[in-house]
């Protein structure tokens, strides 16, 4: 038995046989060009599909990842519009006449090793983005299919140099027992998406790798970093064991499936789902949800080339509605803009976009756009018992304004004989430190409170969570941020209506006494986390 020594990047034990996944590499020939406009035009266009691809994947990711994991594909896309790098990719094609293929793996072997020197560990695993999105980009102009990079008949032990995010998020996990690289950091997008799809995961292998064959017999733990090859009898029974215990811990877990969330302290605390789509119903379900706390509904109208119709939004509502019974379906109104692009409605390129036109300020700008979308919901709304939230408030007139609009659409439906909901609650996401500064106004004119930790700790300590150089800075644990909570929660209390959370800090353990004493109602998640955040409440 031979032991190699790596770093743990997602925990777990796996033991299984090792498959090696063919190398993302595509071969780049440096050929050069005469039309040098022709060969712009093509790079400038290539760009442009790998956006939408990266746009597409970003959609996919959201429906079995938290929304901030699904960023990484965000922070792709604005890689890939950075102007540096752009200028980079076409500044060699002018001045060294080579074709874009070639100009993109210079400039991306070029930038990849800029973060890689990085003393910073978190920009030292920036490097693999920028291979990803080269990597992609390249194909593209090659036309090459998307591929998958690795497949077996039976579940295998992945072995790579690297591994891109897009290559992780991708892969079949039914396929894979866990993952080791030769490379990586516990930092790096690909070890993060490992952790939130339960992989167990050891990068940093280095040299060590090269002693692994195909077929060989591997335990990984993901926890210490250890990888066994080809191991005893006896070592194969310990982490056998190890892996029963596991078993039974997720076992302990699935008896909080239709538990309420109760603290020690005789503290009640509702637990909900986020999803991005009607058929994240099933998994919330599965999960144990007691309600759907956010329906990010802006996801209909991405990953399309038109808007959906009332009736393709009134479908999805009614579907999600129906298979959630009686259980509250708290629906967001569209959240276009800023990081969530959808090009075909043409909106302003803005050098700050998640503080200029977003959310409920497109709504009641375009409110052809706005009325479509409450028709549908309002419709949908006789099929079960629908919330409707209104995001990025900042004041009590844009509140008023919202509510005038539905009750002209309620109007309207009335007049057409169309059935719906006689009351359905409305509330606001405070996710601006204008709507939790301005909460008790706020809270006598709504329903409830949902608290968008997400945006709200970018705009309460001034950080752009997608900007890599200043994203250490992103704590959804600072005092500032807790204080805006507070705020918002107090407020809520007073008007006698509900609060919860709803951006991905409602998951994190470390705030969950944070929560329960500020006397937050409710608490939404991604349904994989809804089990361990009830186990987590119940222990607090």
């Amino acid at each position: 038995m031979k032991e190699l020594q790596g770093i743990g990047a997602s925990e777990g034990i796996a033991i299984g046989r090792l498959g090696w996944m063919e190398s993302g590499e595509d071969t780049v020939e440096k050929k050069g060009i005469t039309d040098v406009a022709g060969e712009l035009s093509r790079l400038d266009a290539a760009r442009e599909e790998t956006i939408r691809q990266l746009q597409s994947i970003y959609v996919d990711a959201l429906k079995k990842l938290p929304e901030k994991d699904s960023m990484i594909f965000q922070i792709h896309i604005m890689m890939m519009q950075d102007e540096d790098f752009t200028e980079a990719m076409r500044q060699a094609v002018r001045t060294e006449k080579v074709c874009a293929e070639y100009a993109v793996w210079e400039a991306g072997r070029t930038f990849s090793e800029r973060f890689a020197k990085m003393d910073n560990e978190y920009m030292r695993g920036r490097a693999q983005d920028v291979v990803d999105i080269s990597r992609r980009l390249i194909r593209v102009l090659q036309r090459k299919e998307e591929k998958s990079d690795f497949s077996s008949a039976e579940p295998r032990i992945v072995a790579a140099d690297n591994l891109t995010p897009s290559e992780t998020v991708q892969m079949d996990k039914s396929a894979v027992l866990a993952f080791v690289t030769r490379q990586g950091s516990r930092t790096a997008h690909a070890a993060i998406l490992a952790r939130t799809l339960g992989i167990p995961a050891v990068v940093g292998l280095g040299a060590g790798l090269d002693a692994l064959r195909e077929g060989a017999a591997l335990i990984v733990d993901g926890s210490t970093g250890r990888v066994l090859v080809n191991p005893d009898g006896k070592t194969v029974a310990v982490y056998r064991e190890k892996q029963r215990e596991e078993r039974e811990h997720r076992k302990k877990l699935l008896k909080l499936l239709h538990a309420p969330a109760v603290s020690r302290a005789g503290v009640r605390i509702r637990v909900y789902a986020n999803i991005a789509h009607p058929n994240d119903v099933e998994s919330a379900l599965e999960n144990g949800a007691e309600g759907i706390g956010l329906f990010r509904s802006e996801f209909l109208y991405m990953g399309r080339d038109s808007l959906p119709t009332e009736e393709e939004q009134f479908q999805a509502y009614k579907q999600v509605l129906q298979k959630m019974g009686k259980k509250p379906v708290i629906v967001r109104t569209f959240d276009i803009g800023a990081d969530k692009e959808v090009p075909y409605l043409h909106l302003p390129k803005e050098a700050n976009p998640a503080l200029g036109y977003r959310a409920i300020r497109i709504c009641l700008d375009r409110k052809e756009l706005f009325r479509t979308q409450l028709r549908a919901l309002l419709r949908a709304s006789a099929f079960g018992n629908l919330q409707i939230m209104f995001p990025m408030i900042v004041s009590p007139d844009e509140v008023k304004a919202a509510k005038a609009v539905l009750e002209d659409v309620k109007s309207a439906l009335s007049a057409e004989h169309i059935a719906f909901a006689p009351k359905i609650p409305t509330g606001i996401m405070v996710e601006t430190p204008s709507a939790a500064v301005l909460s008790g106004e706020l809270a006598q004119i709504v329903d409830f409170f949902s608290v968008g930790t997400n945006d709200l700790t970018q705009y309460t300590l001034a950080v752009d969570r997608t900007n890599a150089a200043v994203s250490k800075l992103y704590n959804p644990r600072s005092p500032a941020v807790l204080k805006m909570i507070e705020i918002a929660a107090q407020s809520a209390h007073r008007a006698g209506i509900p609060i919860g959370i709803c951006g991905e800090s409602a998951a994190d353990p470390q705030l969950t006494g944070f929560y329960l004493k500020a006397k937050i109602d409710e608490l939404s998640v991604a349904p994989a986390s809804i089990l361990k955040l009830k186990e987590n409440v119940c222990r607090s």
